[in-house]
């Protein structure tokens, strides 16, 4: 295996978004154990440097298989649709307006019972986008489409930070 192995082929699972979470955590600890490097300290520093290079590989394809934002947006750049949120900020009229409503219910809502609707009114608007991606994703092949769709996530999953952090305020 390569360094420069996609995080696909490092874990040996499909490229795909849909992922087993299980099977990613197992072979996680799998992959860290083969690679720790206290295995190698019978070999010398330069063994144990390698070790730990590889550790960090296998951490940072960990936290991007794991988290279906980063996965998404991985797959997205793989397949050569880099989401470049910074640069390209488009999006759809209707989920603009979506934002805006959402963004005056938090402002205008004081109690936790409210905060918790609008939760839950976001986190089944975060499953649709994540569903979506994975039907544009895996199914449809279409990385270009699947962009947007990252873009939306990306704002769902601040947005809901936002929400939670004020109701911690309130509770």
């Amino acid at each position: 295996m390569s360094l420069q192995a996609n995080d696909f082929e490092l874990f040996d699972v499909p490229v795909q978004y849909a992922q087993d979470r299980a099977q990613l955590d197992t072979r996680w600890k799998g992959l860290q154990r083969e690679a720790h490097p206290d295995r190698f300290a019978a070999e010398g520093a330069a063994a144990q440097r390698v070790a730990m290079q590889w550790s960090v590989r296998i951490n940072e394809a960990y936290q991007r298989l794991k988290d279906p934002l980063k996965r998404a947006a991985y797959l997205c750049e793989l397949q050569g649709a880099p989401v470049q949120a910074e640069n390209n900020t488009a999006m759809p009229a209707a989920f603009l307006m979506q934002q805006m409503e959402w963004r005056e219910s938090l402002d205008e809502t004081d109690s936790a019972q409210g905060l918790e609707a609008l939760a839950g009114v976001v986190s089944a608007e975060q499953r649709r986008v994540q569903q979506e991606l994975a039907r544009l994703l895996d199914q449809a092949k279409d990385p270009a489409q699947a962009v947007g769709q990252v873009r939306a996530l990306m704002f769902i999953e601040r947005f809901t930070q936002e929400v939670n952090a004020k109701l911690d305020r309130l509770t």
